[in-house]
């Protein structure tokens, strides 16, 4: 059963079930009503008329006196003890209570009873007579008239529950209708998706913050997620097979030169070693470098914290310095902290410093400072620059400023690159500056803590 039809079964039981409960209480307790209030009525009358009769019983013959008392639609008794029938007048239309088998009651009695399939009140009073013994005062009085109002209470109801289940389903197939069809359009979405191989987003009207629209933008969260996870994975495979392809040829080649006068030449053999170990490691660096792009920048793992960037680029400084044998001077007037992901910010100073290594050879330094609303690091170098035309596009991937002595240093064209997203990731903003001949500044700017 789709799920519109099971909302709109279930309401509609429901609201029948709930509303069926609701007249069945009213009729019970309008009902309870109406009987305790003929009982009191009956309490009241028989008591008035156990008065009159004991005061007028010497005066008056109990036939003419109880006759005086008998109601519309009912009888009046007296019953001594131990008799069966005693005296009881009856009125016009209910003769047949005189057929009645009558009970003594020492005390006062009320009750509902049903004789002949009609229900009647019945209240027994008991008054001393005239010989001085105790008698009951009991009268009987029909309540069809409250029967007839119940009976037709009865029917209203009926009629009521039947009236509302038309607005009532008309309603819940409106709510189901409204429930299932942002359900409804996810689902078509999802199969045009399948269909057509191509993304595609919910069109989100609502202005409302309920589960559906959250339920919307969840859906459209996702899809983004697996359409940005998918053009990684493409641009991962497109990047891997494009640049992979060179250092592949390379060793292949060599290696096959390796076999064929390897042995006979000891020069030729230290080359191709030589070049298929370099090759392999900028194989390494690669993939190492590409799987890393490849991730979402929530897959990255990112931890913040206050950081001091006088000792951190100390500390980068002195491990550049071992790895290389390339001075960076570090020029800083006070302590600057900021919030950010230590690990990170070490990566990005990393890739900057092996650029200006790479492309420089004289004095690496490093400036330390803030503006009124950010800290920064400045890298300087001496080195070749980058000629105005590049600057644009030296963060694409794969791009070279001069693509033979970048293919021959070993560089990918993915340092930079990277570098842009590891800046977005841990929100750093990156400023370049370059003049070519005259050397390289990369400012990455933090926001205060």
């Amino acid at each position: 059963m789709k799920l519109r039809n099971k909302i709109n079964l279930y309401t509609t039981v429901l609201f029948i079930v709930l509303l069926l409960i609701m007249n069945v209480s009213i009729y019970l307790v309008f009902s309870h009503l109406m009987t305790a209030n003929e009982l009191d009525r009956a309490k009241a009358e028989t008591e008035k008329i156990a008065r009159d009769v004991s005061e007028n019983v010497g005066r008056i013959s109990p036939n003419d006196l109880l006759r005086a008392y008998v109601p519309i639609d009912g009888m009046v008794e007296i019953l001594k003890e131990g008799q069966r029938k005693g005296i009881a007048i009856t009125s016009e239309t209910e003769h047949a209570l005189s057929k009645r088998e009558s009970s003594f009651f020492p005390g006062e009695h009320s009750d509902i009873i049903t004789y002949n399939e009609k229900r009647y009140v019945f209240v027994s009073n008991p008054i001393i007579w005239t010989d001085g013994s105790i008698v009951n005062l009991q009268l009987t009085k029909s309540i069809e008239a409250t029967d007839d109002m119940l009976a037709v209470l009865r029917i209203v109801l009926m009629a009521v529950t039947v009236i509302a289940m038309i607005p009532m389903f008309i309603s819940s197939t409106i709510l189901s209708d409204f429930i299932a069809r942002p359900i409804r359009t996810m689902i078509e979405t999802m199969k045009e998706i399948q269909t057509s191989g191509q993304f595609k987003r919910l069109n989100l009207e609502g202005k409302s913050k309920d589960e559906l629209v959250e339920m919307g933008e969840t859906f459209n969260h996702m899809i983004d997620l697996l359409q940005t996870n998918f053009e990684k994975q493409e641009q991962f495979v497109s990047n891997a097979s494009h640049e992979l392809k060179t250092p592949l040829t390379v060793i292949e080649s060599y290696a096959s030169l390796l076999k064929r006068r390897g042995l006979e030449r000891p020069d030729l053999f230290n080359e191709s070693i030589e070049a298929i170990h370099s090759e392999a490691i900028r194989m390494r660096e690669m993939t190492e470098q590409l799987l890393l792009l490849a991730k979402h920048q929530e897959q990255w793992q990112i931890e913040k914290e206050n950081v001091s960037l006088a000792e951190m680029m100390a500390e980068v400084a002195k491990v550049y310095k071992n790895a290389y044998q390339r001075t960076v001077k570090v020029h800083s007037r006070e302590n600057i902290e900021v919030f950010t992901d230590v690990q990170k910010v070490k990566q990005l100073l990393f890739i900057f410093l092996d650029n200006a290594r790479k492309y420089s050879d004289g004095l690496i330094s490093v400036f330390l400072g803030k503006t009124d609303r950010e800290a920064y690091i400045r890298i300087e170098d001496r080195g070749i620059g980058i000629p105005k035309d590049d600057l644009t596009k030296v963060f694409d991937r794969f791009y070279r400023v001069d693509k033979a002595r970048s293919r021959k240093q070993g560089g990918s064209g993915l340092g930079l690159s990277m570098a842009k997203e590891i800046a977005d990731a841990i929100d750093v903003r990156i400023e370049l500056d370059s003049l070519e001949g005259r050397g390289t500044t990369v400012t990455l700017f933090f926001r205060h803590p």
